[in-house]
This record gives structure tokens, C-alpha cells and sequence, in this order.
């Protein structure tokens, strides 16, 4: 295996479940990867499509588990959200189908959105429909966003997972699930944000100053956060702890640069 290629990125962009931890539990070797990475001269983003909780969220997170985390290490397809609303839709009246996390996340942005934290709204039409991994889901949300989306209003959603990973080999229904029963019942299909969208990439590497070649996608689902990478031009490292097995890395058309067991197996590379 060529390991020049991995060893002369200067950033490493983690997904978090299923690559890092799952639930509460924190993975082998994860911590002391994220812990040694400056002594190796790399930097850090910890980079999900979860869109339920907010990026201060997940600093509090990170951090109870044990991680080392500061602000500008978090980047979530709900900061990527508020930032193409902003630059692509401003001052359109957004309906937001979202946890309160992110109604908030968005509010920080300056989207301009037309219902309060629970989904309810006195609108009949808006310009924008965004829908998140949205844990606190009620059938309200829904209706208002088919109804939305019949009278012509665009779809954005942060992310296209179809399940988020769970201990004991369980799953939730995630926000690309959510997408497919509006879009079965509205007809309009939506723009997802969030990974693998090469925006996420692109707008880091504008942030970092670090080019894209230069930037690595660590993470457990190949149409996600290997995708990503493979878009955006950066390098990719599949690690086996999460939704992909070595047969469905095997079968992948568009393989990743390297496949490994775990996060434990890269920091002994990078060492």
C-alpha cells in the first residue's frame, strides 16, 4: 500500500458515527488519533452530515466523550446549509423541517424562516424548503412541507443518509429516508448539501487555505464521505467500523484510496 499520498495531507476531515464512536461508545484508538494528529503536523475538522444538533452541540459532545475539540475543528451539514442559504437565497422565506438545533443553527445565519422551533406557520407559500435529520419529527412538518412543495417552492435538504448508525446494529430513519416520502408525495425531488456534495470540501479548503489534494475524508459510507472526497479531488480512507463491510468495499465501482479495519490502523500510518 502507497502511503505518500495519505502522509502528505495536512487535513484530515472525520465523520463522527461510525467512524469515530457509535452512541457513547468511543472506538479503540480513536482518541489518541485525534490527540496526536497536531504532533504529526496535521490539522483536524470532525465533518458530518448530521444535521440534528447544532455545531456547538457537537463541541459538548465531542468533548464528554473525551475528544479534543474547539470551534473551528466542527463543520456540519447544517453550517453548510445556513451558508448556501445565505450566499444562494437571501431574504427567501424558508420553512424549516428540522430539530430545534437546527432551526437554530439556520437563525444564526440569517435565514429569514417562516415557522417557530416546532415546524408551525401561519404561511400558505414560501420561497425554500429544507428538511434535516429531523429526530423530533411530527406529521405537522410533513404536510407543510408537501404543501410547500406543490405550490412550487424549492427543496434543499442538508444531507441524502438514508439511516444514521446505532448501537446494536440498529438505525434511524435519517433525513435522505425523510426526502423520499415527500418527494413520493410532492413529485419534487431535492438538492441535498451535505456529503457528497463537494461544496462541503470546497468551502473547508476556502476556509483552511489547504487545497483539496491535500485534504483527506475519513469515514464508514462509500456514497457519503468517500464520495466526497472522490468529487472534491481529496483522498479517501474507508474504515470498516460503521455501515460498510469489506464485500460492499470490494463491489464499489469508484474505490476508495485505502480501506482500513479502523481509525487505530491510521494513526499507526501516519506515525
Amino acid at each position: 500500500m502507497m502511503m505518500d499520498k495519505l502522509r502528505n495531507c495536512e487535513l484530515f476531515l472525520f465523520d463522527m458515527d461510525g467512524t469515530l464512536y457509535l452512541g457513547d461508545n468511543v472506538y479503540d484508538g480513536a482518541i489518541a488519533l485525534m490527540e496526536d494528529l497536531p504532533r504529526l503536523g496535521k490539522q483536524y475538522i470532525y465533518l458530518t452530515n448530521n444535521s440534528s444538533r447544532a455545531g456547538t452541540d457537537y463541541i459538548n459532545r465531542l468533548r464528554r466523550l473525551g475528544f479534543p475539540c474547539e470551534s473551528e475543528n466542527v463543520f456540519t451539514s447544517g453550517m453548510a446549509t445556513g451558508m448556501y442559504l445565505t450566499q444562494n437565497y437571501p431574504g427567501a422565506r424558508v420553512y424549516l423541517a428540522g430539530t430545534k438545533a437546527f432551526y437554530r443553527e439556520l437563525k444564526s445565519y440569517g435565514v429569514r424562516l417562516v415557522n417557530d422551533e416546532n415546524g408551525h406557520t401561519a404561511c400558505d407559500t414560501v420561497d425554500v424548503v429544507v428538511q434535516g435529520f429531523d429526530t423530533e419529527l411530527v406529521y405537522e412538518k410533513l404536510e407543510r412541507a408537501v404543501h410547500f412543495l406543490r405550490r412550487g417552492a424549492k427543496f434543499i435538504a442538508a444531507n441524502p443518509d438514508w439511516v444514521c448508525p446505532m448501537p446494536a446494529d440498529e438505525v434511524l430513519p435519517d433525513c435522505g429516508s425523510i426526502c423520499a416520502l415527500l418527494t413520493a408525495s410532492s413529485g419534487v425531488r431535492p438538492e441535498y448539501i451535505g456529503k457528497p456534495n463537494r461544496n462541503m470540501i470546497d468551502v473547508i479548503s476556502k476556509m483552511t487555505g489547504i487545497p483539496n489534494e491535500k485534504i483527506c475524508a475519513v469515514g464508514d459510507r462509500l456514497y457519503t464521505d468517500i464520495a466526497v472526497a472522490q468529487n472534491a479531488g481529496s483522498v479517501s480512507v474507508l474504515v470498516l467500523s460503521g455501515e460498510t463491510d469489506q464485500q460492499m468495499a470490494d463491489a464499489a465501482e469508484r474505490k476508495p484510496d485505502y480501506v482500513l479495519p479502523s481509525v487505530k490502523e491510521l494513526h499507526e500510518l501516519l506515525k
